[in-house]
């Protein structure tokens, strides 16, 4: 049995109920969705998101009907934004499968996007859930914000610590956000209980963008994989270089920013943006900030009552934070 399998032990219930109902909620009556929507399900991912829902939930009392919504208008909303990125980014694959746009082209995927962003919002509606309608609503308007943030901050590389943690709570941490906030939603607990379920999912959010950015310098700030250098070619500003821009000479910091800005493409000066930011101790100074961001997740956890569920969320923070990939 895998980590993430013990992790959904308290919720293995659940997680086998929620597949029919994630997929009717998918369906159409035109063929050409159902058989996108069927290739969708075919190469889902690890389901985290459902997971800090029903555990959230759990955590608190019993799963209700209101918790499967949940579930499952984030997996949609999170799907949909998945395949308009994909548009976005030009990219062909996904969790090594073809991604929509590259087996039905843009305009099928970008309306697809929506299909399914509309389903999510409809869920909500047609079942009364205003509560979960505003937790979602407020959670895809962050992520487009925090995409556009990114965008309009690339082309000058001048982002701060203060900017990039605005990007990452927008872009990434949102969305871990509304799976906490709404699974204890679910289950009528009260609105203080409510928002720091939320910033609990907040905090695990940052602390598992901030392991992603480490994966681009070779996985954990160890010797661990291979570097991939992606952020770097797609001028994006992570952490670990943040940091070693801030304090290097304006020698150093020009040299780098000259490499990000227009040899991005160039495997050996990548390299040598990589190896800079390891020499100068940007990656022991993300991975101390990651883990500033996961203890302050599992200082909430401690605050309410140690049950399975409880004890399973605290597993999944320590997991997202200790991955491999």
């Amino acid at each position: 049995m895998n980590k993430l399998d013990q992790i959904q032990k308290p919720i293995e219930l659940e997680m086998k109920e929620f597949e029919p109902r994630f997929r009717a909620s998918m369906k159409s009556r035109v063929s050409l969705l159902d058989k996108i929507m069927h290739y969708i399900i075919k190469r889902k991912g690890k389901q985290m998101r459902p997971m800090f829902v029903f555990l959230s939930a759990k955590a608190f009392g019993a799963t209700t009907d209101s918790t499967y919504r949940a579930a499952a208008m984030i997996e949609l909303l999170h799907t949909a934004t998945l395949v308009h990125d994909d548009v976005v980014d030009d990219s062909n694959k996904r969790r090594g499968f073809w991604s929509i746009n590259a087996v039905w082209k843009n305009k099928i995927a970008v309306l697809v996007g929506d299909y399914l962003l509309s389903k999510g919002l409809l869920l909500a509606v047609e079942n009364g859930e205003f509560e979960l309608l505003k937790i979602m609503s407020n959670s895809v308007r962050e992520m487009s914000e925090g995409e556009l943030l990114q965008i309009e901050k690339a082309r000058n590389l001048d982002i701060t610590e203060t900017i990039y943690y605005d990007i990452i709570r927008q872009k990434t941490a949102t969305l871990i956000a509304s799976c906490c906030a709404s699974g204890a939603n679910s289950v009528n607990v009260s609105k203080e209980i409510v928002e720091k379920m939320r910033l609990f999912g907040e905090y695990t959010g940052i602390a598992f963008q901030i392991k992603d950015d480490l994966f681009d310098y070779g996985s954990n700030g160890e010797k661990i994989g291979k570097p991939t250098g992606i952020d770097i070619k797609e001028k994006k500003m992570t952490l670990p270089l943040i940091y070693v821009l801030n304090n290097a000479n304006s020698s150093d910091k020009r040299r780098i920013i000259n490499i990000v800005k227009k040899h991005n493409e160039n495997k050996t000066k990548v390299k040598e943006v990589i190896d800079f930011v390891i020499l100068n101790g940007g990656l022991a100074y993300a991975q101390k900030a990651m883990n500033i961001y996961k203890e302050k997740a599992l200082a909430i956890l401690k605050e309410f009552e140690q049950n399975e569920a409880n004890i399973a969320l605290a597993e999944l923070v320590k997991y997202t934070t200790a991955r491999k990939k």
